[in-house]
């Protein structure tokens, strides 16, 4: 197993992404090979970590998985890809989650289930006794969490740093200080209404990646830091990489600028049932890939590349028809704009693929944020009625119906409160604003692989 860290902040903008990747990027650089993970339902993090590092970033969420199924990814990951060091980026404040009285669904509880050791990044702008009054707090809130040591981030000088040294040698003797990080505007993250930019939006390029590890070489004992890594205690049962299975079915997976939020872990199970998994660009071809038995449409900005989309009109047609034929196509927040009628934004509407009656309009204010677990009412291509899967949901744009629709899923929060969220179905395409992880039910991938296979052998 690797030796593993997790980075955790003490809220959000701390600067653990950037964080983050820069020691991604210093070890990459020094050879060695970094497994990335991302704590939470986020998307746009893990597209920079592959970015940096080369391997595609695992999403670890205490709310939307078991305890048993985050280790197990975390394993298969591991015992396949043979990291040196795999690293694990937090999820808001350390201690934030899904409740305000446990760990539950935050950064600490997937620290104590990989037992691994948190480095903790503290924004130090405007402080410096103060520093280790907050270090002292966080390192000593929980006695179950073990700390490699503390970051202090947005240092102002050399004045600075010191009197922040001088503080934690004070007060908090046992809590490393690991790094004390400069102040840089040449490497900050570009940011919009959803979040960081993407990685798929090319501005993460070896330059950017280049003065990232320079600033963590420069700033952070590495060597320090690599050698305190302890291993990690293997559990009970080790998990066998994922299983290669014979590709029984080939599934078109949007994946492009407009397209690019999906769990990797959604994909690992389609293909451990048997998908070939076929790369596909709704921006770039002209046509769908050939012989394919299913359509999977990720989320993404599609409201970024309406006018895009919208002139593909080859594209938007052959997926109307592929829809149309009954064959299975499953859609999710953007790719679910995306088979709407249009998305009008920026006061224009832009045609769409025209499978849903539906209209989607970006709105100014955010429309819906949170965890979603939704139970089908109806037999589908995701399984059969009853069954019930977890994940996200996080958008500003909102739809208006042409027709009434009968929703596919009933909607509860992470409360158990019912939401307004629907599943659209029309013949065997299913569509929805939330990301569905998978592995929360795997019986919806298999479920799916199953549907692709019906559909290969009624049109052999």
């Amino acid at each position: 197993m690797a030796k593993t860290i997790v980075i955790g902040g003490t809220q959000s903008g701390s600067g653990k992404t950037l964080v983050s990747l820069a020691l991604m990027a210093a070890f990459t650089r020094r050879g060695l090979t970094v497994q990335p993970f991302k704590c939470g339902p986020d998307f746009i993090d893990p597209g920079l970590h592959k970015a940096v590092t080369g391997n595609a970033s695992i999403n670890l969420d205490g709310w939307m998985l078991s305890k048993s199924i985050c280790i197990d990814s975390y394993q298969k990951t591991v015992a396949e890809r043979k990291p040196d060091i795999a690293i694990v980026e937090g999820v808001m404040g350390l201690f934030d989650g899904a409740s305000g009285s446990s760990d539950a669904g935050s950064t600490a509880e997937i620290a104590k289930w990989l037992n691994a050791p948190v480095l903790l990044v503290i924004d130090g702008r405007s402080m410096a006794r103060s520093f280790a009054a907050v270090a002292h707090g966080f390192t000593t809130l929980d006695s179950e969490l073990n700390f490699a040591g503390c970051i202090a981030n947005r240092v102002g000088s050399d004045n600075h740093k010191s009197l922040v040294r001088e503080a934690m040698q004070t007060y908090c003797p046992s809590v490393p200080l690991i790094g004390c990080m400069p102040r840089n505007d040449d490497i900050t993250l570009p940011s919009r209404h959803l979040g960081l930019i993407t990685a798929e939006e090319g501005f993460l390029n070896a330059d950017l990646i280049g003065k990232l590890a320079d600033w963590a070489e420069q700033n952070i004992d590495l060597d320090q830091l690599l050698f305190s890594l302890p291993e990690p205690v293997a559990s009970t049962t080790v998990a066998n990489p994922s299983v290669k299975t014979e590709h029984i079915v080939r599934i078109a997976v949007a994946r492009d600028a407009a397209f690019c939020f999906c769990y990797s872990d959604n994909l690992r199970l389609l293909q451990e049932n048997g998908a070939e998994i076929v790369p596909f660009s709704p921006l770039e071809d002209k046509k769908l890939p050939q012989d394919i038995d299913g359509i999977y449409l990720p989320g993404g900005y599609p409201e970024l590349y309406a006018e895009r989309l919208s002139l593909n009109a080859s594209m938007r047609s052959a997926i109307q028809a592929y829809s149309h034929s009954g064959k299975p196509v499953y859609a999710e927040c953007g790719g679910f704009m995306y088979l709407t009628q249009s998305i009008t934004a920026e006061e224009a509407a832009y045609p769409m693929c025209g499978v849903f009656n539906l209209h989607c309009t970006m709105g100014k204010k955010r429309s819906a944020l949170g965890y979603r677990e939704i139970t089908t009412t109806a037999d589908s291509i995701l399984g059969s009625q009853g069954t019930v899967a977890r994940g996200h949901e996080f958008h500003y744009s909102f739809a208006e119906e042409e027709k009434a629709y009968t929703s596919l899923y009933a909607v509860t929060d992470r409360k158990g409160t019912s939401t307004s969220t629907s599943g659209y179905t029309t013949a065997n395409t299913v569509g929805s604003y939330v990301h569905l992880h998978f592995a929360s039910q795997p019986s919806v991938a298999k479920a799916f692989v199953d549907a692709c296979l019906q559909t290969r052998i009624l049109h052999d």
